[in-house]
């Protein structure tokens, strides 16, 4: 399938929708992945939870500083680098994933720059949380009042772009021991803790109507062609070596070793 021409139906560029259930994050993030450097589509990809809890990093991201690397080794928790910059979160079941792979020449007027696509991407949302909340792009995060329930990151390559978020309908509290205080937080987070840092979207909307929304507001600006995709190389036989990948125990192991001693990192 190719999306190089323009539809006919006021003059929108065509964006293929695949929707999930359940989907692993490691197999969703080699997908999109795949998709922003093989492809020549426009993509929105969402995930409707992840089945098993796990950790997914940013790709410059160091362990040490942002885990709790003993309670990670000791509960087994799964720990992704992924492709794509920003921070560090934990995603479960409770968790809902949107993924936009966007050629820069179908967003007009937006830079293909980190700044333009998140402020583009604010506008966008607010269009899904209209009427619901205190809806507001804040730094690099979207919230309700100050609270987060969505965290953003991009790659940039030279026609293309990726913008994805994991947006925390609910998730549970004790998950979020594993993390540290991030030593670049934004500042509206005021050194508040992740529990009284963040905020369930469950208590502004349901999950069918968060994503009827969100496809609802994507077709303001595309054309939306929903596509089955049957496994994850179907639209695409070429072969791709993803660098998303999951961390070994060896190099988690490691990196709990340069922590401080004081913080117990005694996972086996």
């Amino acid at each position: 399938m190719t999306m190089s021409r323009k539809a006919t139906n006021l003059g929108l560029p065509l964006m293929n929708l695949v929707r999930f259930r359940g989907v692993p994050i490691l197999d969703q993030l080699h997908l999109e992945e795949k998709l922003l450097r093989t492809s020549s589509d426009n993509w929105c990809i969402i995930n409707d939870g992840t089945n098993s809890p796990a950790i997914v990093m940013g790709i410059s991201g160091k362990p040490s500083e942002l885990l709790d690397l003993g309670s990670v080794l000791q509960d087994h928790v799964p720990v992704i680098r992924r492709f794509t910059g920003g921070g560090t979160v934990i995603v479960d079941r409770g968790t809902i994933f949107v993924t936009l792979i966007c050629n820069k020449d179908d967003v007009p007027g937006v830079q293909p720059y980190p700044r333009p696509i998140m402020s583009w991407s604010g506008l966008l949302y607010d269009e899904v949380f209209r009427g619901i909340g205190d809806f507001q792009l804040r730094e690099n995060d979207y919230v309700f009042g100050i609270k987060k329930f969505g965290g953003n990151a991009q790659s940039i390559i030279k026609n293309r772009w990726i913008h994805h978020t994991s947006f925390l309908w609910d998730y549970e509290g004790k998950n979020m021991a594993y993390l540290k205080m991030p030593a670049r937080a934004p500042k509206y987070r005021s050194t508040r803790d992740h529990t009284d840092f963040v905020c369930r979207m469950k208590e502004y909307l349901s999950r069918s109507e968060f994503i009827e929304r969100t496809v609802k507001a994507l077709e303001t600006h595309f054309l939306i062609e929903p596509i089955t995709l049957e496994g994850f190389n179907a639209s695409n036989e070429s072969a791709f070596i993803p660098s998303t990948r999951l961390l070994t125990k060896q190099e988690l192991e490691d990196a709990c070793e340069s922590q401080l001693l004081t913080m117990g990192c005694t996972g086996q």
